[in-house]
């Protein structure tokens, strides 16, 4: 029988986030290649016979050559237990991407060298700090023409307020990239070809003090340029601290290219050396210690629709401390009852298999008969545990929607109702009236392509949507009628799914309106980012 404490010192849980194109999810395949986890990678884009990549399951993602939802991916690497969170690069899915930030315990920051760090980035570099953990940056498509690898670094730093170690250092860019120079091991890495095959390529050695084999690896010019780097960079970068990774105030950077599978076995290597074994989490003033032998997990996504032939709910468990046994009755502490987790099982994407147990650190998929809302605890009986709510983020994009058919009402019904409780869409309803027409709110406009896409390819419905000039939300606090209020002609009283009442605004100038023309009225904000432990 495994250990509890070693099963889960082996466990290795991080998300990996970039801007859109950076390469994120061209990493996540090679990863998952070195890991023997697939045999050969896909495209993230290409022509429509190519293989597409495992985490991009969605058939709207294979359309697009985007992301939209976050994928969860399990593999075994020499000896350490190795959960993936491939998030979702564009702004329109960020929330989808802060949720799952709050079930990584390190995260691998992909950077375009030709860019730099844009906009997306900056956002979610913001949601890591918050939470102190370990980022890694990993700054990828040298074979393109890049930035200057020092500007690079300086952007890092003054930016983001955090000490950069490059733990490798690039000899070129674009077709005169040659390698890069191990700091490390004081070697350089170069390869006898570069191909974007799905083979393991494996690296020519050289110290950089091989003067000879060194200019006719990469030239006597490109030998002179990097040693002169090196001396550079040796007196005036960070000095290497552990410590200080693990608490994310210093990101290890290592320079390669996803696609030419360059440099990723041993950024793969250096990075489960360096990060983080499983981390506690906050209940109340407490910190649950993962190594606890009690069971504990939260919520932080839900699914629908990922077994296309049942068109079944998955509920996205991290499990935080202890041992989960399929066998077992455990307690949700929203609901106040027992309650048996069905079906569990660990992920590659869409592929599933069914488990009978799993450690702190795993993530968990359970079918969800429509018990769980994204946030909620579940924990061993007896145990005095609640885990921090996931905050969420408020719309600014608004449409009615509205079903057209009347012979398909249930399954409007039903798809929005579920793609709403999953967090993609948020939901609002005009009072005394029903689910046929429905206020939508979003973070980002391409939210409403993909709801009408997966309303359209997994209920079977189609609808009509008029955009409204709506961009602002506020809760209405207390005991008040909102049918008593003296509001302006454009702002609209809505509810929620749980009956609050809600104002939906055009502009600032509405609220102080409503404020100045209602003494009492208190509005309330939605619940903006908060630090999640």
């Amino acid at each position: 029988m495994p250990d509890i404490k070693n099963e889960i010192l082996r466990r290795r849980t991080f998300a990996i986030i970039s801007h859109p194109d950076a390469g994120k999810t061209t990493l996540t395949e090679k990863l998952l290649l070195y890991g023997r986890a697939i045999q050969s990678a896909g495209s993230v884009k290409g022509k429509q016979n190519d293989k597409h990549a495992v985490s991009d399951w969605m058939e709207i993602e294979k359309k697009r050559g985007i992301s939209i939802t976050s994928s969860v991916l399990q593999f075994e690497y020499e000896g350490y237990c190795i959960n993936i969170l491939d998030t979702p690069g564009h702004q329109d899915f960020s929330e989808d991407t802060y949720r799952t930030l709050t079930a990584a315990d390190s995260v691998v920051m992909v950077i375009d060298a030709a860019k730099g760090i844009e906009p997306q980035t900056r956002k979610l570099f913001k949601v890591c700090a918050m939470r102190h953990i370990p980022i890694f940056t990993f700054i990828n498509k040298m074979d393109r023409e890049a930035r200057d690898p020092f500007e690079l670094l300086d952007q890092l730093e003054k930016e983001f307020g955090i000490g950069t170690y490059p733990m490798n250092w690039p000899i070129g860019c674009g077709c005169d990239f040659k390698g890069v120079y191990d700091r490390n091991e004081h070697q350089i890495l170069t390869f006898s070809e570069f191909h974007g095959g799905s083979n393991r390529i494996e690296a020519i050695h050289c110290d950089i003090t091989d003067t000879q084999k060194l200019d006719e690896l990469i030239g006597e010019y490109s030998r002179a340029d990097l040693v002169d780097q090196v001396e550079l960079l040796d007196g005036a970068s960070f000095d290497f601290d552990l410590e200080q990774v693990r608490c994310g105030k210093l990101t290890p950077v290592f320079f390669g290219s996803a696609l030419n599978n360059f440099g990723i076995e041993p950024f793969l290597e250096n990075f489960l050396r360096m990060t983080t074994t499983p981390l506690s989490y906050r209940s109340g003033e407490d910190f649950i210690d993962p190594s606890c032998e009690q069971f504990s997990a939260f919520v932080f996504k839900i699914q629908a629709n990922m077994n296309k032939a049942h068109r079944d709910r998955i509920a996205f468990m991290r499990i935080c401390s202890g041992k989960f046994e399929r066998s077992k009755e455990y307690f949700h502490v929203q609901a106040g009852k027992p309650i048996k987790l069905s079906r569990p099982q660990q992920m590659m994407a869409e592929e599933r298999e069914v488990i009978d147990e799993a450690y702190a650190g795993d993530i968990i998929g359970v079918f969800d008969p429509g018990v769980f809302s994204i946030g909620d605890t579940i924990c061993e009986k007896g145990m005095k545990v609640q885990y921090a709510g996931i905050p969420t983020f408020a719309p600014e994009h608004f449409a009615i929607v509205e079903q057209i058919d009347s012979l398909k009402r249930k399954q409007f019904q039903k798809g929005i109702t579920q793609i709403a409780q999953e967090g993609a869409i948020q939901m609002f309803f005009l009072p005394g009236t029903g689910l046929e027409r429905v206020y939508v709110g979003v973070v980002g406009m391409l939210q409403f392509d993909v709801l009408q896409f997966r309303m359209e390819s997994e209920y079977g419905v189609k609808y009509s949507r008029t955009d409204t000039p709506h961009c602002l939300v506020r809760f209405i606090e207390g005991e008040v009628d909102p049918k008593t209020l003296n509001l302006m002609q454009a702002t609209k009283w809505v509810q929620d799914s749980k009956g609050r009442n809600l104002l939906l605004f055009t502009a600032d100038y509405e609220i102080n309106w409503a404020l100045d023309k209602n003494p009492g009225l208190v509005l309330k904000e939605f619940s903006q980012m908060q630090e999640i432990q």
